[in-house]
């Protein structure tokens, strides 16, 4: 189904609904033909004089407009005459007032109006415009956010899936630049010798925590890149952003929830917003991305096919290796017989 927008009598935008809603508002008189509608696929506001065929509209017989008035008479200048003793008068250039057609309606007009100050579509204060067409946003969505109504909230296995990308999208790159510094310190790379070396370690949590703090906290994103792909991200309880701050301390209190004997992370599984330990120490939730958007029509209960594919790769790759410390556990059990 095509969803339409339109402009109300009070210049309010409204919408999404079907197409026979807006031929029934015409038909009842709340629209006119210069009412402005707008659906997904066209460049802009359109009256609906020019989409009469597509919502099925009947346009009205037209009516003559009445005969034009005669123009007025325009007062011809005195003749120049030389200066003399007696004062000198001079008529000015006639000037005429431009009237709006007797036959135009009020509302029309105002669309006329509203139409002409629209600015272009490249330019900075088109978004503002009550005019401007509804527009996707991932994270910023453009139009007024929506803080209330029904909201989704992500669930314990969408959360899981999203930490499984996120353990290689961050934990590789995170624990590449952690060896090199454990490198340069001298005492060399923990992965790779039996040394334990602080500073790895003390480097890669920083730059996790500094690395999960700056997506959670950047305006449009919301959200690390296992979140993205899953499509949730991380607000306020009250469905703002979250500060840098919040976001560095929200990854120490995710640790402090595994600690825990993950109890603080299984917690997202049954609390009534799905939050876990370190969502009620924050202040956060995970929710859907389109939650807290103008578009919050948008968003999915169900878990959907990446996280669904991710969580059985997850799945197979665990049992695959429990299977394979079986083995080696039977191995040596045998060579020490």
């Amino acid at each position: 189904m095509t969803h339409w927008y339109y402009v109300d009598p009070h210049h309010q935008r409204q919408g999404p609904v079907p197409a026979e809603t807006i031929a029934g508002l015409y038909r009842s008189g709340a629209l006119t033909l210069a009412s402005l509608a707008w659906r997904e696929g066209m460049g802009e506001w359109t009256p609906l004089r020019d989409l009469a065929a597509e919502l099925g509209i009947t346009a009205p017989t037209p009516v003559a407009p009445p005969p034009a008035a005669p123009a007025p008479m325009a007062v011809e200048a005195p003749e120049e005459r030389p200066l003399t003793g007696r004062a000198v008068f001079t008529a000015s250039e006639p000037t005429y007032a431009q009237h709006a057609p007797p036959h135009a309606s009020q509302a029309e007009a105002v669309a006329a109006a509203a139409l002409a100050a629209r600015p272009p579509a490249d330019s900075g204060t088109f978004a503002s415009s009550p005019y401007a067409a509804p527009r996707a946003d991932l994270g910023a969505a453009a139009g007024t956010p929506v803080y209330e109504g029904h909201v989704v909230y992500a669930g314990f296995w969408k959360r899981v899936a999203a930490s499984i990308i996120d353990g290689f999208a961050i934990g590789i790159p995170v624990a590449i630049v952690a060896m090199i510094v454990g490198g340069l310190m001298g005492v060399g790379s923990s992965f790779t010798s039996q040394v334990f070396n602080p500073g790895e370690t003390i480097t890669s949590y920083l730059l996790t925590s500094v690395a999960y703090a700056w997506f959670h906290s950047t305006a449009g994103l919301s959200a690390t890149p296992g979140k993205l792909a899953i499509g949730i991200k991380v607000v306020r309880t009250d469905g703002d952003t979250i500060s840098f701050l919040r976001g560095f301390g929200r990854y120490w209190a995710y640790l402090l929830s595994g600690l825990l004997l993950c109890i603080g992370l299984i917690m997202a599984a049954f609390t009534d917003r799905k939050q876990g330990l370190h969502d009620l120490m924050c202040d956060t939730l995970v929710v859907d991305k389109w939650a807290f958007t103008s578009q919050p029509e948008r968003q999915r209960d169900e878990l959907g096919t990446v996280a669904l594919v991710v969580l059985i790769i997850g799945g197979v790759l665990i049992i695959g290796a429990f299977i394979l410390m079986v083995v080696g556990f039977a191995a040596l059990a045998s060579m020490g017989r």
